[in-house]
């Protein structure tokens, strides 16, 4: 008597019991499996993105919005700043490196940042094609900017204001493509990058005809502002004294990306929470519906069982086809449920990639999904316990005499 066919048949002989166990468990595992998935690229994605920033100098407002709109581009910037009073904290002894960043425009949905050649090279930038800028408005794209325009080197194109569709368009000012990165896997993908002094010109000068480098030369110092600063300490004492002496400024505040991060993702954690809690819910409502199937199974199968115990079959073999019975509905349950997790990221990556934003994907496993699997085979287990003992509990003489 083979136990794995034998319990087999017996899930099929109840197709529609069999698939709504399979589904509960299914919808369980997944949620966990998607929110998991979602979850470790995110935080992995904003990583790399961080890394190696250790202060974000920009203007006053919501230190969480100024790490958002300047580190990550999720968000509007808290505005602009004057190059003057930046240049004090670049110059200051306790920073390494100060890199500039200049937002304001986009180009179908895409930011564009005025920046240095030290921006790129942060994020290990290569270039695929072209070169870097050199004059003003010449523009550098991003690998997925370049993948989704479909602009190459020697392509023009023009920013609109403010960060989505439908901005009022410079149109009089065309960007020049000279270059285009390589996928790096960062927040440089995502970006149109070019010289702060470009982004300038395109807000300062009214006349189309004017020659940038006079236009640039002929600013007044006040008209000189930027978005904000990324900082990179030069000693780790500077933790503790740059960022109080910033924010002693008037015009300047200075925001960390690892706080800022990590309480970002402790307001996410709540509602990731709350979708696991429910998911754990969705997994014991499924471990309850096998036991209830596999009792009633067992009222059922009497006879069929006190039969195959007259053919010799021992109390212990009929444990083990009632549990491996409730072992083979949670599995499959769990690896339908991985599956529908791993489609659910793929989706929920192409619309975030529609929206230009950070993707996920469903093609990236964890080591951590296999206890899921583990979990959703302890709740089958569990459940056939009962009806196992049930079953070790078989009186053959009282059962056929009933037949």
């Amino acid at each position: 008597m083979n136990l794995a066919r034998l319990s087999l048949a017996y899930l099929r002989a109840r197709p529609l019991n069999t698939a709504l166990n399979v589904l509960l468990l299914a919808l369980g595992a997944g949620t966990i499996a998607l929110l998991m998935l979602a979850a470790e690229q995110l935080e992995e994605r904003m990583g790399r993105d961080a890394r190696g920033i250790d202060l974000v100098v920009g203007a006053k407002g919501s230190p969480m919005q100024l790490i958002l709109s300047t580190v990550f581009h999720l968000d509007a910037p808290t505005g602009n700043v004057p190059l003057a009073e930046t240049r004090k904290v670049a110059e200051h002894r306790a920073v390494a490196q100060a890199i500039p960043l200049a937002l304001g425009d986009s180009f179908r949905g895409f930011r564009i940042a005025g920046t240095t050649h030290d921006y790129i090279a942060h994020y290990g930038g290569r270039l695929a094609a072209g070169r870097l800028w050199d004059e003003p408005m010449e523009a550098v794209l991003g690998a997925e900017v370049a993948r989704a325009t479909g602009l190459g080197v020697g392509g023009r194109f023009v920013g609109v204001h403010g960060f989505g569709e439908g901005g009022e368009e410079h149109g009089d000012f065309p960007y020049q493509v000279v270059g285009v990165l390589a996928p790096t896997g960062t927040v440089l993908d995502r970006l149109v990058l070019c010289s702060v002094e470009s982004v300038w010109f395109v807000h300062t000068s009214p006349d189309k005809s004017e020659d940038p480098r006079s236009t640039l030369a002929s600013l007044r110092e006040d008209e000189q502002e930027i978005t904000a600063l990324l900082i990179r300490y030069a000693t780790p004492i500077a933790a503790a004294t740059l960022p109080r002496w910033i924010n002693a400024s008037g015009a300047l505040q200075a925001a960390s990306p690892a706080h800022e991060s990590a309480r970002l993702f402790r307001m996410i954690g709540v509602g990731v929470e709350v979708l696991g809690a429910f998911a754990l819910v969705l997994v014991a409502a499924a471990g309850l519906s096998i036991y209830i199937a596999l009792y009633n199974a067992m009222e059922e199968r009497r006879y069929d069982l006190a039969v195959m115990r007259m053919l010799g079959a021992t109390p212990g073999r009929l444990v083990r086809l009632v549990l491996l019975e409730a072992l083979v509905l949670a599995v499959v349950g769990a690896l339908v449920g991985l599956a529908l997790g791993h489609l659910a990221a793929e989706a929920v990556g192409a619309l975030l990639a529609a929206a230009n934003q950070p993707a996920v994907s469903g093609r990236y496993w964890l080591a951590a999904e296999l206890w899921i699997v583990a979990l959703a085979s302890a709740v089958g287990l569990a459940a056939g316990v009962l009806p196992a003992w049930r079953a070790y509990r078989t009186d053959i003489a009282a059962t056929l005499s009933q037949t």
